[in-house]
């Protein structure tokens, strides 16, 4: 299974189970620079989320629009590409897995591979004793915005990104092919029941807010908050975000996540509301996920302190 979570975490240069480190590696010396594909996808649903969802609002698009983002950060997001695609925090039969994380894809970000890709990296960045300002969200408000939705940090010398056996499927190699058109069947499904205010309200404005949304939490998880836990010696703490749990699905307790990246909880103090968990309990409790991590199922990370 590769390396354990105390060595990849404080060992600066050392390699993760995806992230290989190459001799001439260096995680300073790089650039942001424009992603078109990314920044147009983007531009595109944001401009028929301000011009043309106000011109075709109805109950139903409304109603719609809730649903399947509900559905998709929590079951897709937050479930499938966070805590079992990337983390692997718990298991389940293969056809659910393959079914979550396409709900995942139907967020908008990226396929599965440019999921785990971006996360990783992102990841091991933060591991570094020094962190570029673009993968420590350490830029301002709106500079941040920018990066984020519209850019990229390309390393001069990176290192080298692989996926695991179980991830290299034919599966998640079509996916990740084909992420952006995975909105056209369910735009056809949305345009047939209800009409091109579904399709509005439920692919754009839904891909949209989506976007924004998971930027702010990433951006303000990284800055500022509440903290439960510290990890000495990195320069890039995680933050919680109060009263946001049911509106994040547990996303935003990130101060607890970094503390215990291989827990499938995220919410761990009373209060904590984490709907993602909870949809992960009630998988188990109907037989279609086992072997959930906790805080306590691996050791605790080296400089982990209670704060």
């Amino acid at each position: 299974m590769g390396l354990a979570v105390d060595d990849a975490l404080t060992t600066p240069w050392i390699s993760t189970e995806r992230v290989h480190v190459l001799p001439t590696t260096d995680p300073t010396q790089g650039r942001v620079v424009w992603a078109p594909v990314k920044s147009l996808w983007f531009f595109f649903h944001l401009a028929v989320a301000l011009f043309a969802a106000p011109f075709w609002v109805t109950w139903g698009s409304l109603a719609v629009f809730l649903a399947l983002t509900a559905i998709t950060i929590c079951a897709g997001h937050s479930v499938g590409m966070h805590r079992l695609l990337i983390h692997r925090s718990f298991k389940c039969p293969k056809v659910l897995e393959y079914f979550l994380v396409w709900l995942g894809t139907l967020v908008g970000m990226a396929g599965p591979w440019g999921m785990i890709r971006a996360h990783d990296l992102r990841d091991w960045h933060q591991r570094q004793t020094v962190c570029p300002p673009h993968p420590s969200h350490g830029a301002g408000f709106w500079r941040d915005a920018w990066w984020q939705l519209h850019c990229e940090y390309r390393l001069e010398h990176p290192p080298e990104f692989r996926v695991l056996p179980d991830e290299d499927t034919p599966v998640y190699r079509w996916l990740n092919r084909t992420w952006m058109a995975q909105q056209v069947p369910l735009a056809l499904v949305l345009l047939a029941f209800g009409g091109w205010a579904w399709v509005v309200w439920g692919v754009s404005v839904r891909v949209a807010v989506s976007l924004i949304g998971h930027w702010a939490v990433g951006h303000f998880a990284h800055r500022r908050g509440t903290q439960g836990w510290k990890i000495q010696g990195l320069p890039v703490q995680g933050f919680n975000i109060p009263r946001l749990g049911w509106l994040t699905f547990g996303e935003n307790w990130h101060g607890n996540h970094h503390a215990f990246p291989h827990s499938a909880r995220l919410g761990l103090d009373p209060g904590q509301a984490d709907p993602g968990f909870a949809f992960i309990k009630f998988l188990e409790r109907i037989g279609w996920a086992w072997d959930i991590q906790t805080p306590d199922s691996q050791p605790e990370r080296a400089g982990l302190v209670r704060v």
